[in-house]
Order: structure tokens, then C-alpha cells, then sequence
């Protein structure tokens, strides 16, 4: 950097601990004289009465009707329905989220309205039938009901794009850092910037208008979040080296002091394909904030994004083993940091100063961090971290100037409840509703005497207070808040998604090697040499690789849902992908979809002749029709049965192709391409599910809700390949993309352009996932195979 940036930055810097030195002289004067504890005590015995009852039959009773596991959501939600908790409850939780993310004050009539309208949405949404059923996970964490909010609000476009990037994220969070709580805090930055968006429309804003602050927020929440997996948790990792670290932080510097994302050029490290992909997506993340904004919120958002990055640094480098740190250099940087991350908030969504946001937001931070920071203590102190807590606990005996962090803490609720918010009764509830629940999960994560072994370090002066506090945590009652439930779902839900995931690929390389040993076809004994060709040729395309998806979702069906022996059922999985492979023998003929490559390799056609292809194709058919007829495993009525169905949907596939073919050069209406799609793609999607089922005899109505799954879950199949050949990677397709194009095929891209082919593909994989609700068994599979569909990049 040169010096004037230098310069400006130690300006902007300096400013910012001033600031914050103030803050710190107030609390430490409030720690020192101990006043907090007397006020505190008052305002204690206040809050009490709502929440501590003396004993009674009526508690006394209440007490051994037991309360649900808050990990069962849905029983938990009921419970305090039924109780008549649930609206204390969410006023609790929506008021604390209006005070820490919105800034607002609780005793503004205006807040109240607001709340009150959101704490309504919150339970018509819990209480509406069929919302809250047997189900294991809550609606709103998943992608369908995330795009269905989108289709009521008009923001599909921003959703789709905000899933897509999600999911590249997570793919590309080094396996050194905690994948789960990197993508959950981005998921909390961007509903925080929604939420602060929605906080500033009013009531006469029209649909247009909310449509496209939503469509920005969504965008501009996902390019700030982006910098807490990529910026504070990569730098806080041991991912990269020092060096590394080095010119990271520089490169960040001087985007925010110049405005402008420098170049990556040479990287001294061996993380250069991580960090290519971080830079990429971080520069783009960052100019489209920096042309968001106006040009008098501009310098306040470079100002006040390096002066968050500063004070992260500062605190980042600090190491365990340094007893030397003084008071300020724990707290100013913690001060700054904590206050920083929700300021920069507003100056993201381009809104103008507001004095009282501001003042609110700056006291409130440091409350925020040092109860984060008791929660994670015993992780810090084992990964070496400097905090608060972590370095009083370390240094206490030889440093006896250090401010106790757990005081400090109690200062600060005291100082917020009195000064900052005036006493206000609606604060003083849910700031002391949240500070016991927090020690109230702390003993229960750690244990009963772990947590009176830490009660006795950081209470050693304040014995009396100590005790009020602990008969709160022991007797106090509702005091548990719907984010941290959330939280704790979401945490739950990305890991058990994340085992699913692993076995659900785990799955698939073992059905595709088991599949892939048994379609090879066997040259007759003593076959006369005129008809080798032919099956060479059929092995030659058998052999050209492809995902294998439709027998894989059969032998999963067959194996891991109805129990059906691998063995008896290799006829079958032969059978759907000789039909399978014929079909696309027929598509890439010159007189149809004119192919020169499949799947990475030359087409049958290129390779021999188109009459042997044609011919390949019908001999493949007949291949398929007997190795079904062997499935001598099963009851001769179910295999009947099942000849019967291939034969039936073999034939309507022609009749798809046949109406594809007829479609060429003509503008189809969307129902007609569904209807040709369906018939093309859907209905092999059909019969891998449905043949299985009825090999082991599965009821009408599981069958019917299979062949809805089928046909949502093809279409969007097919709308996901149609997107992949305007938009694909070649060497990942292993076909040239813009053959529809060429060959002038309507496609969903070319009806509905690129936006509405991908809406139409969001809105169809909403369908199944309903199916997929309504099925008697919960087939992990069929979620995962549905989001492979979604997102794949081939």
C-alpha cells in the first residue's frame, strides 16, 4: 500500500477505537465500582416474577408433565401451542431479533406493529395444517419451500441464483474448516439482509417495488455473507500458510482503501485452485455492493468494511502464549468487530445514517460477542484461540489487572437495559431471557460440574449476585428462543444432509460398478463371424460411460427399498439400459438429432454405418424384452405384469421421439413440450421406479405417487439438460452444446428463455418434492437423486 492509503487507513482505524475506548472507559467503570450489580439485582428481581414460581400442586404438577424435546420440533411447536407458551414465545424471539439485527428499539410503537405482524405470519405459517406433520425437518429449511417464498414474492430469479452459488459454496469449503457453521452463518447473513430490507418498506410500497428490494437484498446478503466462510473463517483456519495469510490480507486491504479488486497474479502457496475460485467469487461479490451503492453511502462502506476487517485482524493475531496483552488490546478490537459486522449492514443495503440505529447497534455488540464467546470457550481454549475468556482463564493467577470477562458481561446487560434502552420493560425481558437461557445451555452442553467448576472462576468476587444468577438458571422458566431452535435444526439438518449426501454417492458408485459388470454382452459360442459386428457395436455404446441414473435408481429401489436381492434383479438393470442406450442410437441418427458425439465419444453411426446403428438399436430392444422375460426370481403374474408396462411405455417413447421429430423448426406451446418431454425422458424415469415396485408387488397408491415423482422429476431432467446445452462445459457434457439450437429443436430455453426454463425446472422439482412427501416410505434417495437432477453440472 502506498502512504496516503496508509494513511487513511490508520485515520479510519484510529476513529473507530476512539469510539470504541469510550465504550470500554464506561463499562470499566461500571466493572470496577460494581454498580451494574445492584442495578442488575433490581432488575433480576423484577424479570423473576414471570418466570420463577413458588411452589404450589399446580407447578408441582405442571413439572411432571414432561416437556418435549425442543430436537422434535414439530412436538415442541404443539407443545407450546397446547400450553399457551407459543405466543410468549415468539414475541421473545421476533423482539430479540428486531433488537440484535435490525437495531430497532423495543419501545417504538412502531416496532411493536411490526413485530406483531411477523410473530402472526410465524404462527398462521406453524399452525396451518399440513405444515407441521410427522415430518423430520422443518418446511422452511429445504430448497422448496425457500422457492415457493420466492413465487409469493416474485424473486425467483435472485432464489435460483442464490442456491446455485450456495451450493458452489459449499462444495468449495476447504474440509479443514467447519463446512456446517460457514454455510449457516452465510444463510444468517443473507436472511438478516432481507430482513433489513423488508424493515425499510413501508406499507404503500408496491409489488413491483418490493419485488425488486427483495431480488437485491437476497443478492446483496449472499456477496456480504460471502466474506464470513472466505474471509474471517479461511484466515482464522489453518488452511492457509502465514504466507499465505499475508497476501490474502493485503489483497483484501487494498480492495477496500482503492475500491477495486486487484488481480490475483502470481500466488506464492499451494492453495492457488482454492483461491482462484474465493478471489472469482469474492470480486464479483464485491462489485456488485460497490455499484449498489449511492454515492454518499459509498466511502461509508469501504470505511466501515475495512475498519470490520482491521479489527478482525487485530484480533486474529494475537496468540495464547503472549501473557502480555493489556485490557484494551483485548476489548477495543472486540468492541469494533462486534459492532461492525451489523453496522455494515445498512451501508450494504445503500440506507441513509440513522443516528439511533447507530448508537444502539455499537453497545449492542460487544453483549453479542462475549456471550458468543462463553458459549464457544472450551473450543477456543482447545484450538489456542485468544478471547476474552480464554485469556483471563489462562493468565488470571499471574494477571490480576485483567478484566473478568463473565463481569464484564453483566456490566454490559446492565449498561444496555439502563442507558441504552432506558429501562424499557419489553428490553429488560428479553435481553435477561436470553442471558439465562444462555448459561441454561451451557450447563446442559457441559455438564453440571464443569459448569460450576467455571461459575466458581468467573463469580469468585460477586458470590451473592452469583447465587441470584444460578437460582435463576436452575428455576427460571421460558426462556428459550425460536432462532436458537432454528439454529440448532439447521446445524442438525447440514450435518445429517451431509451423511445422506456421502451415502447417497457411496451408493451410486456401487450401483454403478454393479451395474456396469453386468451389461457387457457375451458373444454366442461357435457364433458365426457375420454376427459379431453387431454386438460389438451394442458393447461399443454400452461401453461409452454415462451416469447409469435410470438402473441405479431401479437397483436402489429394488435393494434398498423393497429388499430385493441384487442377483434376481440384474435382468432388469440390463433391460433398462439396453432400452436406454437404443434410444439414444435413434436420437443421434442423421435423420434425427444428427450426433457426432456421445458421452465423450464418437457416436455408433460415426463409428460404423447408420444401418448398423438402426439395426444395433432394435437388437438392444430385443436384448431388453428377453433378459426381462429371464427374471425367473419373482412370480410369473408380477413379470407378465411388468413385460406388459415396458412394452407399453417403449412404445410411448417412440411416440415421443415421433413427436419430437414432427416438432422440428415449429413453436411449441409449454404444454406441448411437456407433454413430448415427458414422453421422451419422464417416462424412463417412470419405469426405473415403477418396474422394481412391481416386482415386489408395492400398492396402487405408492405406485401412483412413484409415477407423479416420475414425471416432475423427468421434466426437470430434461429442463436441466436443455439448460446444460445452452450453458454447459463440453469437456463435463462430453457432447458439443448448442445443438438445439442448430438443429432447430423448441426446447424449455427456447420457449421460456433461459430464466423461465429454469423457473419451470425449480417449479417441477417443488412437484416431487411434494411427492415425495406423500410416499408411505422416506426415500432419502429419491431427495438426493432429485438434487443431483437439480444441480448437476453434466
Amino acid at each position: 500500500m502506498n502512504k496516503e492509503m496508509t494513511v487513511r487507513a490508520d485515520h479510519w482505524y484510529q476513529e473507530a477505537e476512539r469510539k470504541a475506548a469510550a465504550y470500554y472507559e464506561t463499562l470499566y467503570n461500571q466493572f470496577i465500582d460494581k454498580t451494574y450489580v445492584s442495578l442488575l439485582t433490581e432488575d433480576i428481581l423484577l424479570w423473576k416474577k414471570d418466570h420463577v414460581h413458588e411452589n404450589s400442586i399446580i407447578q408441582f404438577l405442571k413439572r411432571r408433565k414432561k416437556t418435549p424435546n425442543s430436537n422434535d420440533y414439530y412436538q415442541y411447536m404443539k407443545w407450546l401451542h397446547y400450553t399457551g407458551k407459543l405466543d410468549d414465545y415468539l414475541d421473545r424471539s421476533v423482539s430479540y431479533i428486531y433488537m440484535r439485527d435490525l437495531g430497532k428499539a423495543l419501545d417504538d410503537p412502531h416496532t411493536q406493529i411490526r413485530i406483531q405482524r411477523l410473530i402472526t405470519d410465524i404462527k398462521k405459517y406453524l399452525l396451518t395444517p399440513g405444515t407441521a406433520s410427522d415430518r423430520e425437518e422443518p418446511d422452511f429449511i429445504n430448497f422448496a419451500s425457500f422457492y415457493r417464498w420466492a413465487q409469493k414474492e416474485r424473486v425467483e430469479n435472485a432464489t435460483i441464483w442464490v442456491m446455485n452459488k450456495l451450493k458452489r459454496v459449499s462444495a468449495h469449503i476447504p474440509k479443514e474448516m467447519d463446512a456446517e457453521q460457514a454455510q449457516r452463518k452465510l444463510m444468517k447473513i443473507i436472511i438478516g439482509v432481507v430482513l433489513h430490507v423488508m424493515e425499510e418498506m413501508d406499507d404503500e410500497v408496491s409489488p413491483e417495488e418490493r419485488a425488486e428490494s427483495l431480488d437485491a437484498a437476497i443478492r446483496l446478503g449472499y456477496s456480504y455473507g460471502l466474506t464470513y466462510p472466505f474471509i474471517d473463517d479461511l484466515l482464522d483456519s489453518d488452511v492457509l500458510s502465514n504466507e499465505e495469510k499475508e497476501q490474502y490480507s493485503e489483497m483484501i486491504r487494498i480492495s477496500l482503501l482503492t475500491g477495486s479488486v486487484p488481480d490475483l497474479e502470481e500466488w506464492t502457496g499451494t492453495n492457488l485452485e482454492m483461491i482462484q475460485y474465493v478471489h472469482s467469487e469474492l470480486r464479483e461479490a464485491f462489485e456488485f455492493i460497490r455499484d449498489y451503492q449511492r454515492a454518499d453511502t459509498q466511502a461509508t462502506f469501504l470505511e466501515q468494511s475495512y475498519v470490520f476487517f482491521q479489527s478482525q485482524d487485530q484480533d486474529r493475531i494475537k496468540d495464547l502464549s503472549n501473557g502480555s496483552y493489556t485490557n484494551e488490546e483485548i476489548y477495543l478490537p472486540i468492541i469494533i468487530k462486534s459492532s461492525s459486522s451489523r453496522l455494515i449492514v445498512r451501508s450494504v443495503i445503500s440506507e441513509p445514517m440513522d443516528e439511533g440505529f447507530e448508537n444502539r447497534t455499537f453497545a449492542y455488540g460487544i453483549y453479542n460477542q462475549l456471550a458468543d464467546d462463553f458459549a464457544d470457550m472450551f473450543d477456543d481454549l482447545r484450538d489456542g484461540a485468544v478471547t476474552p475468556y480464554t485469556y483471563y482463564l489462562t493468565y488470571r493467577h499471574q494477571r490480576p489487572d485483567l478484566i473478568n470477562p463473565f463481569e464484564l458481561y453483566w456490566a454490559v446487560i446492565s449498561n444496555l437495559i439502563r442507558n441504552v434502552y432506558h429501562s424499557d420493560a419489553k428490553t429488560r425481558e428479553v435481553i435477561l431471557d436470553r442471558a439465562i437461557n444462555g448459561l441454561k445451555r451451557c450447563k446442559k452442553r457441559v455438564g453440571s460440574s464443569k459448569y460450576n467448576e467455571i461459575m466458581d472462576i468467573f463469580t469468585s468476587s460477586i458470590p451473592e449476585f452469583n447465587r441470584l444468577i444460578q437460582q435463576m438458571v436452575g428455576k427460571a422458566e421460558d426462556v428459550d428462543f425460536f432462532d436458537k431452535l432454528l439454529r440448532d435444526q439447521l446445524l442438525t439438518v447440514m450435518k445429517k444432509e451431509r451423511l445422506e449426501k456421502e451415502e447417497f454417492l457411496n451408493t451410486i458408485n456401487t450401483a454403478q460398478t454393479e451395474i456396469n459388470r453386468l451389461l457387457k454382452i457375451s458373444k454366442p459360442v461357435q457364433a458365426s463371424s457375420l454376427k459379431e459386428p453387431l454386438t460389438d457395436a451394442a458393447n461399443y455404446s454400452l461401453a461409452g460411460g454415462g451416469k447409469r441414473i435410470r438402473p441405479v435408481m431401479a437397483w436402489v429401489m429394488a435393494v434398498k427399498e423393497y429388499g430385493l436381492h441384487s442377483s434376481a434383479i440384474a435382468p432388469l438393470l440390463r433391460s433398462l439400459e439396453y432400452m436406454h442406450t437404443a434410444s439414444l442410437i435413434f436420437d443421434d441418427l442423421p435423420t434425427q438429432d444428427n450426433a457426432a458425439t456421445r458421452r465423450g465419444h464418437a457416436t455408433l453411426h460415426e463409428v460404423y454405418n447408420s444401418a448398423t446403428a438402426e439395426l444395433t438399436g432394435l437388437f438392444l430392444i430385443q436384448k431388453a424384452t428377453q433378459e426381462q422375460s429371464s427374471l425367473d426370481a419373482f412370480d410369473p403374474k408380477s413379470v407378465l405384469a411388468l413385460m406388459q408396462y415396458s412394452s407399453q411405455k417403449a412404445g410411448e417413447m417412440c411416440m415421443g421421439q415421433a413427436m419430437d421429430l414432427e416438432s422440428k423448426g415449429k413453436e411449441l406451446t409449454l404444454d406441448e413440450l411437456n407433454t413430448i418431454c415427458f414422453y421422451k425422458t419422464g417416462i424412463a424415469f417412470e419405469a426405473s421406479l415403477i418396474m422394481p415396485a412391481i416386482l415386489a408387488n408395492v400398492e396402487e397408491k405408492e405406485i401412483a405417487t412413484l409415477k407423479k415423482f416420475a414425471y416432475h422429476a423427468g421434466i426437470a431432467f430434461q429442463i436441466k439438460d436443455d439448460l446444460l446445452d445452452l450453458q454447459g462445459d463440453l469437456k463435463l457434457l462430453g457432447k458439443p452444446t448448442g445443438k438445439d439450437v442448430q438443429n432447430n429443436n423448441s426446447t424449455f430455453v427456447t420457449v421460456l428463455g433461459a430464466d423461465g426454463a429454469a423457473q419451470a425446472m425449480w417449479e417441477h422439482y417443488c412437484y416431487a418434492v411434494d411427492a415425495l412427501k406423500a410416499m408411505p416410505r422416506n426415500s432419502v434417495f429419491l431427495k438426493h437423486i432429485l438434487d443431483y437432477i437439480i444441480h448437476r453440472d453434466h
